[in-house]
């Protein structure tokens, strides 16, 4: 996974490499400062350099992740997943903060937020993109924007739309995916779904109760009020994939949507059922004629990989490890923790590869 021509001054390239180094080994927590010491640098002045630094090229460097993930991981039936974080924050000067939800914390937060695509397949799953979320109360603000870095050219720009952006880069990559998947942010989101249809990009996103889908010539109708009428004996008992406890099992059933699709797709309202408390959740789905059930729920419950691929950028490589707060020093530093998730993801496909056991954290050297 070679990225080095992508930094181009070797005293930035070198600092990168000790960057690396420490956020893939075993300290207890990778500041700025707790890198400078793994490095062996004196001050914090290399490490901060490095983050602001404009002889590093941010984006070359998360494309060169991504190729080298497709590359050790890649296949065809793999499955892209849009999703957020959230990176508490005090203060209100770190880049995009303010009062928003995050999922992190499950309520209303002081944070970031950041928006990222991950790509999952029977090999492995990483993070390959990343987006900082700027709320409009940025934006609207250019003097605060600039205070932080964040140049008059970047426009406010919804989660989905900053989904839609990823996907954009992954298909003009060739990066090989049969469906996308993400929750309810993104599937009540109209445009993204039609962009979707239009670029034949075969979808499973979740959707609340309300979301009305055709159900005849000039009707509509909840999914729920659809999925209602589906008989009690056939819905289906099944796993959508392993979890952190074993298989995780619910009840499915799915509804054909009566509306054609471009490139004579069809489309389903899929419903997935608690066992033990009969909860329910939908999804609106996109795809090939003839596609079963179980691939509909795989797909679905294909949603688990981002919070893998989180909890692993977190844990391992320091991706919510950090205490800045321009614009630039943002994408320089999840781009790096992304490349050092990566790294961890290829060694273990390769060591799975060769039968060996993948081991829980590949130490830095």
């Amino acid at each position: 996974m070679g990225f080095s021509h992508y930094f181009s001054r070797a005293d930035v390239r070198w600092q990168a490499w000790k960057y690396l180094r420490g956020l893939m080994a075993t300290i207890e927590r990778r500041s700025g400062w707790s890198l400078a010491e793994h490095a062996g640098d004196a001050t914090l002045d290399a490490m901060q350099g490095l983050l602001v630094s404009r002889c590093f090229n941010r984006d070359k460097v998360r494309d060169q992740v991504r190729s080298a993930l497709v590359t050790a991981i890649g296949d065809a039936a793999g499955v892209l997943i849009a999703d957020e974080t959230g990176f508490i924050k005090k203060g209100r000067s770190s880049a995009g903060v303010q009062r928003q939800y995050t999922g992190t914390t499950g309520k209303i937060d002081n944070c970031q937020l950041g928006v990222f695509l991950t790509y999952h397949t029977r090999r492995g799953r990483a993070l390959i993109d990343r987006e900082l979320y700027l709320p409009q109360s940025w934006t609207d603000d250019r003097d605060r924007c600039r205070r932080a870095h964040i140049g008059d050219d970047v426009e406010f720009a919804t989660k989905p739309e900053q989904a839609k952006s990823m996907l954009e880069r992954a298909v003009a990559a060739k990066v090989p995916f049969a469906w996308f998947t993400g929750d309810e942010a993104y599937g009540q989101n109209r445009a993204l779904r039609e962009w979707c249809e239009e670029q034949d990009i075969h979808y499973v996103l979740a959707t609340r109760k309300d979301h009305e889908v055709p159900s005849g010539l000039h009707t509509s109708t909840r999914v729920d009020e659809l999925i209602a009428t589906v008989r009690a004996g056939a819905w289906r008992r099944m796993s959508c994939g392993d979890g952190a406890h074993g298989p995780r099992v619910y009840d499915w059933a799915s509804v054909s949507i009566r509306a054609g699709f471009a490139h004579g797709r069809r489309g389903w309202v899929l419903a997935r059922r608690s066992i033990s408390s009969g909860e329910l959740a939908y999804y609106v789905c996109v795809g090939p004629r003839g596609t079963r059930l179980r691939t509909l729920v795989s797909t679905a419950g294909a949603r688990w990989a981002v919070e893998e691929s989180f909890q692993i950028a977190k844990n391992e490589a320091g991706l919510d490890q950090y205490q800045f707060r321009r614009y630039d020093a943002w994408y320089a530093h999840i781009t790096l923790s992304m490349a050092a998730a990566a790294f961890l993801t290829i060694v273990r496909a390769a060591e799975a590869q060769k039968g060996a056991p993948a081991t829980a954290r590949t130490r830095a050297a």
